[in-house]
């Protein structure tokens, strides 16, 4: 079992940064790849970004390549989801989630074993 608990959301203005923490718990941090994944009002659950168990890989949805950077401190057991020149269309909840599969960095959200319950992240125009 891996108990996963983000924080970092809130209300930011279009050009703004935040930075969403998500704290792990229980398995072995270091055993499981992390991803980060968003759902906006009507959508389904979309992939953002991954990072492997030791954190040499890293991959990232589209709108976001360039924006968002990903990282992870398994001393800490904590991974991070830095977001800047933040758009209003990234608007959503923000879940963390784990995985204990051994690829590498996986995109899809019925790779993932495990998850956080979210944080609201709101970016005003």
């Amino acid at each position: 079992q891996v108990q996963l608990v983000e924080s970092g959301g809130g209300l930011v203005q279009a050009g703004g940064s935040l930075r969403l923490p998500c704290a792990a718990s229980g398995r072995a941090f270091s055993n499981v790849g992390m991803g980060w994944f968003r759902q906006a009002p009507g959508k389904e659950r979309e992939f953002v970004a991954a990072i492997s168990r030791s954190g040499t890989m890293r991959n990232y949805a589209d709108s976001v390549k360039g924006r968002f950077t990903i990282s992870r401190d398994n001393d800490k057991n904590t991974v991070y989801l830095q977001m800047s020149s933040l758009k209003p269309e990234d608007t959503a909840v923000y879940y963390c989630a784990a995985t204990l599969k051994r690829a590498a960095v996986p995109v899809g959200t019925y790779e993932y074993d495990y998850w956080g319950q979210g944080t609201q992240v709101t970016v005003s125009s």
